[in-house]
């Protein structure tokens, strides 16, 4: 396993879909992980430390673990199929360990929220897509640039409210 910590949250140029970027802390290479709009603001809120009245998902869980007695020791990103990455929960909780399965942009979001450290199985960092932080975009007449829909991206991340996900 490679210790990796997380490097951001960017737009994808081609799907315009947001993603986060696991850096290895000893190494060079980057794994990129596409995620949801709500997931990406869950891991935005907690590397910017934004405090909200009433807990997210990840806060709760958060909270839940430490009213049990429980210590969320590691989040692993363990496999990948179909083209969908797998990720493990390590909880020690009265002394017995536990591994729980999740996605991977909620063990990101809960481990910046518990201060675990983060790994990647080494398969998955020796396969990792090469990916390239800027590249230049051509674009046809009428498409917005690349440069644009980061920045309106980056501004939903800056202005986005837990309420505006209340069903």
């Amino acid at each position: 396993m490679r210790e990796v910590q997380l490097s951001g949250v960017r737009v994808d140029l081609q799907t315009n879909t947001p993603i986060v970027l696991l850096e290895e802390v000893y190494g060079s290479r980057t794994l990129p992980i596409f995620v949801g709009a709500p997931e990406a603001s869950a891991i935005a809120f907690a590397l910017e430390g934004v405090q909200v009245p009433r807990p997210l998902t990840h806060d709760l869980f958060k909270s839940t673990l430490e009213e049990l007695g429980a210590e969320l020791t590691q989040v692993v990103v363990s496999d990948v199929r179909d083209g969908t990455y797998y990720a493990e929960l390590h909880v020690v909780a009265h002394g017995d360990q536990h591994v729980i399965s999740a996605r991977p942009s909620d063990a990101i979001a809960l481990a910046l929220r518990c201060g675990a450290p983060m790994f990647v199985a080494d398969v998955l960092m020796e396969t990792a897509p090469l990916f390239i932080g800027e590249i230049e975009v051509d674009t046809e007449e009428g498409e917005a640039p690349a440069e644009e829909i980061v920045d309106e991206f980056l501004e939903f991340l800056d202005n986005v409210r837990p309420e505006d996900f209340e069903g």
